[in-house]
């Protein structure tokens, strides 16, 4: 009824508009972003399609047409700071560095008192190297929202590759409180365990990180590096076994996830 409504009206957004949304809730993202950019082309300022279709692009992998439509969004609307936040990750999704940490630099002058645009300045200026510039942002965020999971788990990452493990652990704690099903930040809780030789305690954040993703090769890696060090080799074998057998069966959860064009 919806593609008889859009050819019979070809100049009517909401024909347009509810087509790509019913497309969509039957999984066909494809079909859903051409019927949207019909509407788009009738209502070329909706902010909110703009956005729809930016989170509907960055899904399918179609990393740059997010980027520009997230960027499109900005332009018109430039003291929302989600928009920020949408554009920041979909220029960082499509590799452009640079364009992410220039928007970041702006959200945290625009909100200095959100925690997310803290962090994202941050992340951007460890990203470039800029490590001590990025610790009073990185700090300032998690003072600002404490229930935040984004940058102590980032902090607490940073100082496990430092080396920096007893420091690091409260952070990483504090990630998990916030978000139990915070693997990565398990993982990291684990090395930084390891890194000051609590086998016992860093099997039990391994351990638990696989049971709550058990698809995930990283925390079996962990755990055959610890049971060698306590010289249980066939537990070490057993790990390693299954964690060779995950990264060829899930090789997406190791491997940077590439862009691709809009098929038009």
């Amino acid at each position: 009824m919806l593609e008889r409504a859009a050819k019979a009206s070809p100049a009517d957004f909401n024909s347009h508009y509810l087509l790509g949304t019913t497309l969509q809730k039957l999984n066909r993202r494809d079909d859903a972003l051409r019927a949207w950019r019909q509407a788009m082309a009738i209502q070329p300022a909706n902010l909110r399609l703009m956005q729809v279709m930016a989170v509907e692009y960055n899904a399918g992998r179609y990393f740059q047409a997010a980027a520009d439509l997230a960027a499109s969004a900005l332009q018109r609307k430039p003291d929302d700071a989600n928009l920020h936040f949408l554009a920041i990750k979909a220029y960082q999704d499509a590799g452009s560095n640079e364009q992410a940490m220039q928007i970041a630099e702006q959200a945290v002058k625009k909100f200095p008192g959100s925690s997310r645009a803290n962090f994202e300045y941050a992340f951007h200026l460890q990203k470039s190297g800029r490590f001590e510039e990025c610790l009073p942002y990185l700090k300032k965020a998690t003072a600002i929202d404490p229930s935040y999971e984004e940058p102590p788990f980032f902090y607490g990452d940073l100082l496990v590759k430092q080396g920096r493990h007893e420091e690091a652990i409260p952070l990483l704690r504090q990630a998990i409180g916030n978000r139990p099903d915070y693997v990565a930040a398990r993982v990291t809780l684990g090395r930084a365990l390891m890194g000051l030789q609590k086998w016992e305690e860093a099997i039990e954040a391994l351990q638990e990180a696989a049971r709550r993703q058990p698809d995930h090769p990283q925390p079996h890696l962990l755990l055959s590096q610890v049971y060698f060090r306590l010289r249980d080799e066939e537990k070490a074998r057993q790990e390693k076994e299954l964690s060779l057998r995950l990264r060829r069966e899930n090789p997406q959860l190791l491997e940077a996830v590439q862009g691709r064009p809009f098929p038009e």
